[in-house]
């Protein structure tokens, strides 16, 4: 084609398309007045970023080689990398090898096979409650599902009878606890829990706010594995608090995202909710295998709801029928694969075992990592104690380092924490856990 023609055709497709798009711009200028858009900067004000991926994206975009993620919430192995647990490939194989698998909708109240696995991991195999058909269960996307539908479900029923009723949970938590509460319109409030000076557990505080909060009052418990302090009571703390509890008649909501995660034992990382069951407790539970088979980014999870031990079972019935409509207007049916993943693994002997065998890898790399970070800080004669990254349990640390101390270690060394100095021990490996030791010995020194 020649130049001219060329020019020619470009002057057509310029005007073709330039007049229909002016008239369009000036129809748009004359509604404009009337079609303001309901959603102005006051209505939405523009949300300050997610802190912790606000962390993630300045780590990735550091250049320096030495760089440290220690705000990741997700198992790194020795190289720091994501490590996909082997019996997961396994269960992963056989799925694909299944002649008779398809992609149809699940049920509502999720995979059969899955839930009844997820009732008896969590509250036991010889569980009374289960036994009497008290537990009523649903499918959810993660932990974070299940929370939500937890507190949807207390911001729709238990508001009924208690129209006041606030959840307490623990300062600090999980940051997304108070997004979702609030969401769904419960009334939040928090209970004391981490101790600053000696960075264990503020026993006497927690008691005392629970005993000064309403009777009838929502407590939003850590299972195991606190996040973000690590911190966890002992199980005569956790005797008391469900004495405390039973005389408040207040209602239990577990939140175990950690299960056979935190201490490689799946039974002990239970106690504390099977010990509230065996005490009678009415109570909720929201279950996560997002940590505990690295199912990140399948979202398998799953809600219990636990009725009274008297005319328990009827009580179950009532709720799974409510429960069900509240999923259908969230999610309508649950995601298939981690569930179906997590299920082959439950219910198979075999699979069953080689995964608690995965299990206590993770959590003894984190003990060792935790035991190293200690040994070298001590090591270095690092200013303060440091028992705590020890006594500690599971992903998380509380390290007690301030956030002026905090800013310093990501400018100076390049190792990225949230501000309130929580590191994942995921994060530490052979490779750098001397590295990050002697920058924080730095650190500590130079600001004591």
């Amino acid at each position: 084609m020649s130049s001219r023609a060329s020019q020619l055709k470009a002057e057509y497709l310029g005007n073709s398309v330039s007049k229909p798009q002016a008239r369009l711009n000036q129809i748009s200028n004359q509604l404009a007045p009337a079609m303001a858009s309901p959603f102005n900067e006051d209505v939405v004000p523009q949300a300050a970023e997610d802190p912790l991926f606000g962390l993630m994206a300045a780590y990735k975009a550091d250049s320096f080689d030495r760089k440290v993620d220690l705000g990741i919430g997700a198992y790194r192995d020795n190289n720091a990398k994501p490590w996909v647990l082997p019996v997961v490939k396994k269960a992963d194989n056989i799925l694909r090898d299944d002649p008779d698998l398809n992609h149809e909708y699940l049920p509502i109240a999720g995979l059969p096979e899955f839930t009844k696995a997820s009732q008896k991991l969590i509250l036991g195999a010889d569980s009374p409650a289960i036994a009497e058909n008290r537990v009523i269960s649903l499918q959810t996307i993660s932990g974070t599902g299940a929370v939500h539908l937890g507190g949807l479900f207390l911001s729709k029923f238990y508001s009924k009878t208690n129209p006041n009723a606030t959840i307490y949970f623990s300062n600090p938590t999980w940051a997304n606890h108070n997004q979702i509460f609030t969401n769904v319109h419960l009334p939040i409030d928090t209970y004391p829990y981490f101790d600053a000076k000696t960075r264990g557990l503020n026993f006497d505080g927690m008691i005392s706010a629970l005993e000064g909060a309403p009777e009838k009052s929502i407590v939003l418990l850590h299972a195991c594995a606190h996040n973000p302090t690590g911190v966890d009571p002992t199980q005569d703390q956790w005797k008391k608090i469900a004495e405390v509890m039973r005389k408040k008649s207040q209602f239990p909501f577990f939140d175990c995202a950690y299960q056979g995660f935190a201490s490689g034992d799946l039974n002990k990382d239970a106690w504390a909710v099977r010990y509230f069951v065996e005490q009678g407790f009415e109570l909720l539970i929201a279950q996560s295998y997002a940590k505990n088979f690295g199912l990140y980014g399948e979202r398998a999870g799953c809600f219990h709801y636990v009725g009274p031990a008297r005319n328990g079972s009827e009580t179950a019935k009532r709720v799974a029928s409510q429960l069900a409509i509240l999923q259908r207007s969230e999610i309508s049916n649950p995601p298939a694969y981690g569930a179906r993943i997590a299920s082959l693994c439950l219910n198979d002997v075999s699979l069953f075992a080689e995964w608690e065998a995965n299990l206590r890898t993770m959590s003894g790399r984190i003990i060792d990592m935790r035991k190293a970070l200690r040994g070298k800080l001590e090591e270095l004669k690092t200013p303060g104690t440091w028992n705590h990254i020890t006594e500690q349990i599971g992903m998380f640390s509380f390290t007690g380092l301030s956030e002026a101390q905090v800013a310093k270690l990501r400018s100076d060394a390049h190792i990225y924490m949230t501000k309130n100095g929580r590191v994942s021990m995921a994060g530490l490996n052979t490779n750098n856990v001397n590295y990050v030791a002697e920058a924080i010995n730095k650190v500590v020194k130079e600001t004591s």
